[in-house]
């Protein structure tokens, strides 16, 4: 999509069919399925029963085999086969860190690959989500942002990556149909059944994966409805944030199209410092972006922005930059809360971590402001898998060949 007052830099290319001929379902929302089953030939009426009926089994209960949808009349089941497919990525590869951090490498019916990362805790289990293969970005920081952008992800790919975990994590409900009854159009068909949903372990997703959410909007907001929707993937919208690295013009719809939570890849409080490691902040500078914040729909005392932090050794670690956080969230009105990260190493980068002492002493004095600035515990670092640090290329560019990238990225944003 064209973003207002910007102009997406990078051409990203078309998304080839998983099935070839054969349509991929995962993605396409209730009416969008309807529409492909009266194009294959289905009559109106037969559609909606049968779009109703798919997107149950598709996206409640994790079926990706007609012939397992026992609501469907048996000759139908066939005819559905031989004209659609219900698919997942391509598993590359699967790792488990040593503290249970699961990342996987993903990859695309065009080859192209991604990754996303489940984080279990003892109270929820979150999965972080990837929006493009690359990046738009070019965060020094951020191990991604060392990537040329290939391409967006479409909507079927990121939910698909919601519906691959849930397979993974073996927590799709267990047993027959329930809410439909036999199927009317099968006399053969006298399965009414119930089944269990079992306890989640998968409770909340994160935007946070490889690429820039709000340059890829339509494609993410179709795959997150498909998310939230109740007789879907029922995930509430409280319980799922999308991370911008400050997509100034983007944020107000994010907020009253999609409506979940905001986190915002802040890391720095100057003008100088954010320039380097943030350089979108040429573009969208820090006032810009808090007034954006302070005006994002439905943000409040009970649904707090989120200001992501890393904190680098020297670079925006100081009690002087605490202090200026906290009058910067004052100034703009801002209910909000910071998230400390301490930085995650990769080969090539060219930041340290902040000490941590230096990262406890800049949480209290946020703390003392009357502000909540916990410290997130690095998780999956032995596996590459820790915030920051995701990048599917096997290559490993020079420093040289890295600045050059950087440079490439910000001459296209302009």
């Amino acid at each position: 999509m064209q973003i207002p007052g910007h102009i997406d830099p990078v051409t990203t290319g078309t998304v080839p069919l998983r099935g070839g001929n054969r349509i991929d379902l995962v993605g396409l929302s209730r009416d969008a399925i309807g529409g492909v089953l009266i194009e294959a030939g289905l009559d109106a009426k037969a559609a909606k029963l049968r779009a109703k009926q798919i997107w149950h089994w598709m996206y409640h209960r994790g079926v990706t085999d007609f012939e397992a949808m026992t609501d469907i009349a048996k000759a139908m089941r066939p005819w559905l086969t031989d004209r659609f497919i219900i698919g997942r990525p391509t598993v590359r590869e699967a790792q488990v860190s040593s503290d249970g951090t699961r990342k996987w490498l993903l990859a695309a019916a065009d080859g192209q690959e991604y990754e996303m990362v489940f984080i279990p805790d003892a109270d929820r289990g979150t999965l972080c989500v990837s929006s493009q293969v690359g990046c738009t970005l070019n965060c020094r920081f951020c191990h991604t942002g060392t990537m040329r952008l290939v391409r967006n992800l479409a909507a079927g790919e990121i939910v698909g990556q919601v519906m691959l975990a849930r397979d993974e994590l073996g927590e799709w409900p267990k047993g027959t149909m329930a809410g439909f009854g036999p199927d009317p159009e099968d006399e053969d068909d006298e399965e009414g059944g119930h089944y269990t949903a079992d306890g989640r372990i998968l409770t909340n997703i994160v935007m946070m994966g490889m690429g820039e959410p709000l340059y890829n909007f339509d494609e993410v907001k179709g795959a997150l409805k498909i998310v939230m929707d109740g007789d879907g993937l029922a995930l509430s919208r409280r319980r799922i944030t999308l991370s911008t690295s400050g997509v100034v013009p983007m944020m107000a719809r994010a907020g009253e199209e999609i409506g979940v939570n905001l986190a915002v890849s802040l890391h720095a409080v100057s003008k100088e410092i954010r320039d380097e490691i943030v350089p979108l902040n040429r573009k969208y500078g820090i006032d810009e972006l808090l007034k954006a914040c302070a005006d994002y729909p439905g943000a409040g005392n009970s649904r707090r922005i989120t200001f992501e932090y890393v904190m680098l050794k020297d670079k925006n670690d100081s009690d002087d930059d605490a202090r200026e956080l906290v009058r910067l969230i004052r100034e703009y009105g801002l209910h909000a809360k910071v998230n400390l990260i301490p930085f995650n190493p990769w080969p090539g980068a060219i930041y340290e971590c902040s000490s941590p002492e230096r990262v406890k002493a800049f949480s209290n004095l946020i703390f003392k402001a009357g502000i909540s600035a916990p410290i997130r515990t690095p998780r999956g670092r032995d596996i590459m898998a820790a915030c920051g640090q995701l990048k599917s290329a096997a290559t490993k560019p020079t420093r040289a060949e890295l600045d050059r990238i950087a440079e490439e990225k910000q001459a296209a944003l302009g």
